[in-house]
């Protein structure tokens, strides 16, 4: 499936920023197997005084930037085109906990997708003890760690309800919890926890979904969103598998990868600090457009 993208995140100060640097990951990776990246470009206004591009250590792509004289506004403006490749069926090969535990300790590598990475708590994510008696109850033992994952991903889905008001961007995991309610991120945020505290290594995925409007509807421009999901070491035999339990499905075309991480802290699109004060307002756009 190839797809057009666009987004657009736009900052209104109240009073102009002074000076501010953020560091950019919104272009879409490049993974062979899963999705190629045909070109991508990302444009900035006003334009900064500074452009800084590294790659960090995960293997995304980031650009840095600074505006130095006073600014009311920020616009960043991300334009893409991607294919995504339809995955194989796999048959499940992955061991249960006990087994997982075992082939772990069998991994001395530390390279930015070593399971290791993902076992313990990070930035976003401390471990939260109710998240994982949740992740512990009805759990079966015998079941391998790809029914585990797949299980919890559907528990969560169907426990807690989709309200975009509920919760914001630093909402912590276990508040989110608390309600039962939020947003992509923090079912993302649940899942892992509960993954990690079983043993599962987990990460989070910062991406773009494709959404179809309803029969008879038209799709509205600027109505897809940012999206994140869940990644889940199975084994060496099956590797990573993507879940999303905001949706109950695994990450299939419908999904477009930006960056791989411990938690939303590795991977936010914008992040960054300014000098000002009062409020600001934000504006998020983004179009997923299939071309075939």
């Amino acid at each position: 499936m190839q797809y057009d993208l666009s987004l657009h995140m736009g900052y209104r100060y109240d009073v102009p920023a002074s000076g501010s640097h953020h560091i950019l990951r919104v272009v879409p990776l490049s993974l062979p197997g899963r999705q190629r990246l045909v070109a991508g470009a990302v444009t900035i206004e006003p334009v900064p005084d500074e452009t800084t591009r590294f790659v960090d250590f995960f293997g995304h792509p980031a650009t840095a930037i600074a505006l130095r004289s006073p600014h009311p506004r920020l616009d960043i403006r991300m334009q893409a085109r991607v294919i995504v490749d339809a995955q194989p069926i796999q048959a499940d090969f992955s061991p249960t906990l006990d087994g997982l535990a075992e082939e772990l300790t069998t991994l001395w590598s530390l390279d930015a997708n070593s399971p290791h990475h993902f076992l313990g708590p990070s930035p976003r994510l401390p471990e939260v003890a109710v998240i994982a008696g949740y992740a512990r109850t009805d759990l079966d033992a015998n079941r391998t760690v790809r029914q585990i994952a797949e299980a919890l991903c559907s528990r969560i889905h169907a426990d807690f309800h989709y309200d975009p008001d509920a919760t914001t961007v630093d909402t912590q995991p276990k508040d989110a919890f608390a309600l039962k309610r939020g947003v992509c991120q923090d079912f993302a945020h649940v899942m892992i926890i509960a993954l990690r505290s079983l043993g599962i290594p987990a990460g989070y995925v910062s991406g773009f979904l494709r959404t179809i409007p309803p029969p008879g509807q038209e799709r509205l421009e600027g109505a897809d969103a940012m999206h994140a999901w869940v990644r889940v070491w199975c084994g060496k035999a099956t590797g990573w598998i993507e879940l999303d339990p905001t949706n109950d499905i695994a990450a299939g075309t419908d999904h477009v990868v930006v960056a791989y991480g411990r938690d939303y802290a590795d991977v936010a699109p914008v992040i960054g600090v300014l000098k000002s004060y009062g409020g600001q307002q934000t504006i998020q756009a983004v179009d997923v457009v299939p071309t075939s």
